[in-house]
């Protein structure tokens, strides 16, 4: 198991007809025109217009992130080569063994599973490989497609309450989803369960 105090770098992740890789300079343009959409400005914290500045100024810092081990950075591809979206995982807490991760899809790409095979195969690396035991998703309620994705993978509203954003399309209330364990259900679906059997449910 490797420490999730500092996440590895380099990494290659394939499985389900998609290869997760590092990001390189030359996918700049790619990148640019990935992350150039309304949709994903409305969503995400990235700035908009997205032009070639903010790649570079983007693809740097994911460097940074992903040299000094602090964040899992991949770009989504179907073969190694042209990235078509983007998996991360970030905000490792060793002591409590958990972290979050997001996921993005350029429009044209969109319809064909690959946001919900790169976060599947993303989470179980995260849970077999680095021994992260809580993943979390933090997801717009108005971001359907996304809550669609979380939904296919696994991952389940925990009922945590919302986390307010500011972006360039105005605010957005965060909601809190977490990977359900085979056989198992979040940790605030257990705890909901231990008090309706101790004490009753409540109607």
């Amino acid at each position: 198991m490797t420490s999730p105090g500092r996440l590895p770098y380099p990494i290659t992740l394939t499985g389900d007809g998609v290869t997760l890789r590092e990001w390189r300079d030359e996918d700049l343009d790619e990148l640019v025109a990935m992350l150039d959409e309304p949709d994903i400005a409305r969503w995400t914290p990235m700035p908009s217009p997205f032009d070639a500045g903010a790649g570079i100024a983007y693809l740097k810092r994911a460097r940074q992130g992903r040299v000094g081990g602090q964040r899992i950075q991949l770009a989504i591809t179907v073969d190694g080569g042209r990235p078509l979206g983007e998996v991360l995982l970030f905000g490792v807490d060793a002591g409590q063994r958990e972290a979050e991760l997001g996921y993005l899809v350029g429009a044209q790409h969109r319809g064909h599973g690959l946001a919900s095979r790169a976060l599947a195969l993303l989470s179980g690396y995260a849970r077999t490989t680095l021994g992260l035991s809580r993943l979390i998703l933090r997801i717009d309620a108005g971001n359907t497609a996304s809550t669609s994705v979380a939904r296919r993978c696994g991952y389940r509203l925990t009922g945590e309450p919302p986390i307010l954003q500011e972006g360039p399309y105005g605010p957005s209330a965060l909601d809190t989803w977490e990977l359900v364990a085979a056989g198992g259900g979040s940790r605030m679906e257990r705890l909901r369960n231990v008090a309706a059997r101790r004490y009753g449910r409540r109607v």
